[in-house]
């Protein structure tokens, strides 16, 4: 996403093959660093619903890593580590090509349209959201069985099985594959696309993220008259308002996704209803099917408003800190994309 981040000279421009990969690199190395937050916030994100007897602070993200750490080790704090690596790899990759190859697409065609040597004006902000949201809404599609995947391995079965009695638990295998086919044999194939409707609303978050990272690095440019290059500390500053701005508008929709993947809504949904069952019991269809507008309507009829926003403190230290280390980052890594295609180059021109 180079044509996003500097302007860089038409010779050295990446292509949308490279600049995803520095932005999938990037994505990794951020969430890699934040990753037990990650963890933390999930589980909060997930048991808030069910806990109703826990108090606030027992929610907290301290409190819920201190909880994992004391239950689990510290391998509780990177379970479902590597696919999550493998869904943010593939999830930004897949995001950072479409809207390269997107963007560039539609700034082609605008530059067609005036004088030869013109400037192509600047993108509005409609459009910039606009780009954004085709270009996540492609990659959901092909990227949200492993989100599914990684979301059931982070809960993990303390929390999935927490109404079953604990002389239930035994050794599982919780591998990616293993629990694919438990996903699959629970739910069919379409199983592994759970929450995908809430995900597709959800690409208004990075468009929304990038939007307003672009926009007013834009302005700040312009103001301070500077060589097309902000300062890593003003780019940490962009990147965590832009996606502060992003999780506060989306994020009841990012709480429904992840109880609709980890299946907490259907024991939500069994226990207003009286019913028996669990996330391994026998569920009926209505509750497999629940939504995430249901589930919405049902957090806001038992705690009012304030329930959509339940863990949203967690997310955005999260979300923010890993957003920032990316757009950070992204710089260095697209340096080093750039290097590896000069030096591929080199490589396959030879005779």
């Amino acid at each position: 996403m180079s044509t996003l981040s500097k302007p860089v000279k038409q010779a050295q421009q990446l292509t949308p093959f490279a600049s995803a990969l520095a932005g999938a690199l990037g994505a990794c190395f951020s969430n890699a660093v934040v990753y037990p937050l990650d963890v933390a916030k999930t589980r909060i994100q997930v048991t808030s619903s069910a806990a109703r007897g826990k108090r606030k602070d027992d929610l907290s993200m301290l409190s819920m890593l201190l909880q994992i750490f004391k239950q689990e080790g510290i391998n509780g704090w990177y379970r479902g580590f590597a696919a999550t690596m493998l869904n943010t790899f593939s999830m930004q990759y897949a995001y950072f090509f479409f809207y390269s190859f997107i963007r560039s697409s539609y700034i082609k065609r605008l530059t067609l349209k005036l004088p030869p040597g013109s400037k192509p004006p600047a993108l509005s902000t409609a459009a910039e959201l606009s780009l954004g949201a085709a270009a996540g809404a492609l990659s959901q599609i092909f990227t949200i069985p492993v989100s599914v995947i990684a979301t059931r391995q982070q809960v993990g079965r303390s929390v999935q099985n927490s109404s079953q009695s604990s002389q239930d638990e035994r050794p599982v295998d919780e591998s990616l594959l293993a629990v694919a086919r438990e996903i699959v044999r629970e739910d069919g194939v379409t199983g592994l696309w759970l929450g995908i409707k809430p995900g597709m609303v959800l690409t208004v978050n990075p468009a929304i993220t990038y939007g307003v990272y672009e926009r007013l690095k834009s302005l700040l440019l312009l103001a301070s008259a500077a060589n097309g290059k902000l300062t890593p500390g003003t780019s940490f500053l962009l990147g965590a308002f832009s996606k502060t701005l992003a999780t506060i508008v989306t994020y009841p929709y990012i709480m429904a996704k992840v109880r609709i993947q980890a299946r907490s809504s259907d024991t939500d949904t069994l226990e207003n209803e009286g019913l028996p069952g669990g996330r391994n019991g026998n569920t009926d269809s209505k509750a497999k099917q629940a939504g995430a507008l249901g589930l919405l309507l049902r957090v806001l009829r038992k705690e009012g408003f304030v329930g959509w926003y339940q863990g949203m403190s967690a997310q955005i230290i999260k979300a923010v800190l890993s957003q920032a280390l990316l757009f950070v980052s992204k710089e260095q890594f697209e340096h080093w994309a750039l290097a590896i295609m000069v030096l591929f180059t080199k490589f396959t021109s030879r005779p």
